[in-house]
């Protein structure tokens, strides 16, 4: 690909420069004869009133009166000299208030003006520069991973090819570069040689289009590209994209692995980190229902750990005087062997195979099913065009329309555990999930949010989980920059690894108060040259170790407010 050639503002500067000297020394020098000439008229017409004043006296009067100052002591006394002195008066009028302030604004102010915005949008960064992300649209993805950016501080730029909006982007505490996202010098004075990622987000076409640009500018910088459709993942790998995040297909993910892991005590792996597995289990069904967290004695039975529960969608750090309850999901931390030995010694056997219902057959719609039939779960699709039917198992597919009672009947609504509702319409997905939740109440319900606005609505109306692609895809696309170090739970939810605050070294963890200040729960520790452990409460917390952290945003966002960590070798 020939990329497009910019054309940088830098070597206009000189001739800019030249041609303002030039236009400034024009006007200075008109300025000049226009006095002279009136200097010499004001000297003729006082001498036909037999009147003489020097040379010096003619120049004093032309510039008290071109300056509306007139101090009165030099008069003409004949009509013709009073005319004079109104042609000179109003010529000073003209020059003072419409050539000196244009002037002025040119010469003085518009320089001033473009060299601070050149400051705010440059063009280069700094050959210093190293290590930073570079974004190639701001949109609210990009929002969202800027924040989680900033707060481990690791430095990024947004490119972006219009000065205007690039200024507003920096007033907003954006930092970014003016240039086209589609041109190799853009990416040079960029300096994607040392930076630690490329972060592409635009349309599949531009997507491609970045891709072979970067890499002609570096073969070994990270390339991380959004796929709207199938097709392009693997058209984006050959082009030299290292990861590919195919959002459809995220999503559906996602909705498969929450349904999974629902109901009779089932464990389902959502994360792992130097062997120790985050998993999900459902308390429908189990001998948990009723008891405490503490009463439960699952660390003293299983050796794993209740690090969080999900009820109807929200998230709680889970006390010990937390009772487990039938719609409750509980969030647990173990050892794969561990986990194994919960699933056994609790897992209902009894509980009638998992049914679910799809609705919608898009991208993400299909993504769902894939899964769901890869994990053996029978589930019905309902779809409203025959188009979006795949046509090697339309056995599964019910053409219909899920908001008709009588379709929903039709797809097995009734015998249902999990209903994932994918549609990309969230006024669809709000009634759905309102009317799923009124009529079957004890319907686990996975919808997806296309606006993330609207995902706090979806919650409200009796949504279990929701998903949209905002978080998801911000949150991908920070563990790529991140090296691993951020897993996404649910929306919003999150294991992060931070340093051990300077406050918290040499106090036990049973005495930080993290939970009560913050409403993050400790998942491990993991000290310097080793793997993640569990924590033991009462050994003091060491300098070069880190927190393994879980929480939902705003317990994150209380963590770094009140101890500032960041990742260490930033």
């Amino acid at each position: 690909m020939t990329p497009v050639k910019t054309r940088s503002s830098q070597p206009d500067t000189p001739r800019r420069s030249s041609g303002q000297t030039r236009t400034l020394t024009l006007l200075l020098l008109l300025a000049a004869v226009i006095v002279a000439v009136y200097s010499a008229g004001f000297h003729v017409l006082m001498l036909r009133e037999h009147r003489a004043y020097s040379w010096m006296a003619s120049v004093y009067w032309t510039a008290q009166t071109m300056t509306t100052v007139g101090y009165g002591d030099i008069t003409f006394h004949s009509d013709l000299g009073r005319a004079f002195s109104i042609l000179v008066l109003a010529t000073g009028v003209v020059l003072l208030f419409v050539l000196l302030p244009f002037t002025l604004i040119q010469f003085v102010y518009a320089p001033w003006l473009e060299a601070r915005n050149a400051a705010r949008t440059p063009r280069r960064l700094p050959a210093t520069v190293t290590g930073h992300v570079i974004l190639t649209n701001y949109g609210p993805v990009e929002a969202a991973l800027i924040e989680r950016l900033v707060q481990f501080n690791l430095p990024y730029v947004v490119i972006v090819d219009d000065t205007a909006r690039a200024l507003a982007l920096h007033d907003q505490g954006v930092r970014v570069m003016v240039g086209r996202v589609d041109s190799l010098d853009t990416y040079r004075r960029a300096q994607v040689a040392h930076a630690s990622l490329v972060a592409t987000t635009l349309d599949d076409m531009a997507n491609a289009a970045v891709i072979l640009t970067v890499r002609q500018a570096s073969e070994t910088v990270p390339i991380v590209a959004t796929a709207a459709w199938e097709t392009s993942v693997d058209l984006f790998k050959q082009a030299g994209g290292q990861q590919v995040i195919q959002l459809g297909e995220l999503v559906g993910r996602e909705m498969a692995r929450r349904i999974a892991g629902h109901g009779g005590g089932r464990t389902h792996v959502v994360g792992e980190l130097d062997g120790l597995r985050i998993a999900e289990a459902s308390a429908a069904g189990t001998s948990l229902v009723g008891a405490t967290i503490r009463d439960s004695r699952l660390r003293e039975r299983f050796n794993v750990n209740v690090v969080g529960v999900w009820q109807h969608g929200a998230y709680s750090p889970g006390a010990a005087s937390t009772r487990i309850t039938e719609d409750m999901t509980l969030l647990l931390s173990g050892a794969p062997a561990d986990l194994d030995a919960y699933e056994r010694g609790i897992r209902s056997y009894e509980r009638p195979p998992a049914f679910v219902v799809v609705i919608g057959a898009g991208r993400v719609g299909r993504a769902t099913s894939r899964h769901l039939t890869a994990a053996g779960i029978e589930h019905k699709v309902i779809e409203r065009s025959l188009d979006r039917v795949n046509s090697d198992d339309q056995s599964r597919y019910l053409i219909g329309d899920a908001t008709d009672p009588a379709v929903l009947k039709a797809a097995g609504i009734h015998r249902a555990a999990s209903i994932a509702i994918t549609t990309h319409d969230d006024d669809v997905n709000v009634y759905l999930t309102l009317y799923c939740r009124s009529t079957f109440p004890a319907l686990h319900i996975v919808s997806r949010a296309t606006a993330e606005q609207n995902v706090p609505t979806l919650r409200r109306a009796g949504a279990d989980s929701v998903l949209s692609y905002v978080p998801m895809e911000a949150t991908a696309i920070f563990d790529i920059a991140h090296r691993g170090d951020l897993l996404m739970l649910d929306e919003g939810v999150e294991v992060f690894a931070v340093p051990v605050p300077a406050a918290l070294v040499g106090k036990p963890i049973a005495e930080c108060a993290l939970r009560e200040d913050t409403g993050c729960n400790v998942f491990a520790v993991r000290r310097a040259g080793a793997d993640a452990a569990y924590p033991d409460i009462n050994v003091p917390l060491e300098a070069d170790a880190e927190l393994i952290l879980i929480g939902d945003r705003a317990d994150e966002r209380r963590f770094f407010d009140k101890y500032g960590a960041r990742t260490p070798g930033v």
